[in-house]
């Protein structure tokens, strides 16, 4: 994989418009809808059980996040997930907070189990509590831990047969034989909240032109991470809220260009 590569998937998700699917939290909705209408994506968030099969199957992708969870929104992944494995569409999971609760961690184990992923996005101790072992969680926030992260990445890929993206310090993305290190992004995300269910979607958007899904994750996680970083430069003597604002832009406004000289990804 090169930056050609990257620059490639991005120029083709401004110019095929996908529709992203999601069924999200509710506290990211909108800052999910603006991220992906910004990056060149269509948005639709529709979580009723009557309708989601229909929306499914007419997506380009299908994101189910479990960040603000209850019965009705598992059932509604469930047949959402459902319909797009029958009619071709890539499926992303972003297992929110596993590991917090029982009922959060069999949700997730529920979902794996019945739909087919294209890939699942978490920190360490979410992949980790999805695979049944133990890592500390706080809330939706990654506690600490002491495991091998790329050890464990590959053995969820593994399990999974999917494509498994840890995402922290350092970005991880694996589908178990290959595999990249990303070091894109900036500290301040992790002070905006949504900012993980956000690159979820816009990792939904890239498979959706692209279903070598180990190329097209890799190429989300560079973009999102260079317009992190010039945004946070433009926002150094602000706030959260400034940079919050200025990522949106950004990911309207980065240019090929600034990928190509700021991408940082290794095959390892």
């Amino acid at each position: 994989m090169n930056r050609n590569d990257i620059i490639t998937l991005l120029d083709r998700v401004r110019q095929s418009n996908p529709l992203i699917h999601n069924i999200t939290n509710d506290v990211v909705m909108n800052f999910t809808a603006n991220g992906l209408l910004a990056l060149g994506a269509s948005p639709v968030m529709a979580l009723a059980k009557e309708e989601v099969a229909d929306i499914a199957r007419m997506a380009d992708a299908l994101v189910l996040n479990m960040g603000t969870l209850n019965q009705e929104k598992i059932e509604s992944m469930i047949l959402a997930g459902r319909s797009a494995n029958a009619n071709g569409v890539p499926v992303v999971l972003d297992p929110v907070g596993v590991g917090a609760t029982r009922f959060r961690t069999e949700a997730a184990k529920k979902i794996a189990k019945e739909v087919r992923l294209s890939a699942i996005r978490g920190n360490a101790a979410e992949i980790a509590n999805l695979l049944g072992e133990h890592w500390s969680i706080r809330g939706v926030d990654a506690g600490k831990g002491n495991g091998d992260i790329m050890a464990l990445a590959k053995k969820a890929a593994e399990k999974w047969g999917g494509v498994v993206i840890v995402t922290g310090e350092e970005d991880i993305i694996t589908n178990g034989e290959q595999s990249f290190l990303i070091r894109n992004g900036h500290r301040i995300l992790t002070k905006v909240t949504g900012t993980g269910c956000l690159l979820s979607s816009v990792i939904g958007a890239f498979i959706a032109v692209e279903r070598e899904v180990l190329l097209a994750g890799a190429a989300a996680l560079v973009t999102y991470g260079v317009a992190a970083n010039i945004a946070a430069e433009k926002t150094t003597n602000e706030g959260p809220a400034s940079f919050q604002v200025e990522f949106i832009n950004q990911l309207s406004k980065v240019t090929t260009e600034q990928v190509e000289k700021n991408a940082s990804i290794e095959k390892i």
